[in-house]
């Protein structure tokens, strides 16, 4: 099953969870360090829905960015 819009096409993107320690320089520390990079992923948020396309009812997985925007009109 891919995690993949149906009407714009976005996708899984590719990120990284960045590890600090030490107290921030805010706070009364002498500043944060990076310790580690792990690299992961932001999938997109999809709901499946019934939409109609063109006069024929379909269920599609769209984002929420497209149901809010109304580039599609639900059946």
């Amino acid at each position: 099953m891919s995690k993949v819009c149906d009407i714009c096409g976005k996708g899984k993107m590719a990120g990284k969870a960045i590890k600090r320690r030490g107290m921030a320089k805010k706070d009364g520390g002498v500043g944060q360090k990076i310790t580690g990079r792990s690299i992961r992923r932001f999938a997109p948020n999809l709901q499946r829905i019934k939409v109609n396309l063109k006069g024929v009812i379909k269920t599609l997985k769209v984002c929420t960015a497209c149901i809010r925007s109304g580039k599609i009109v639900k059946a």
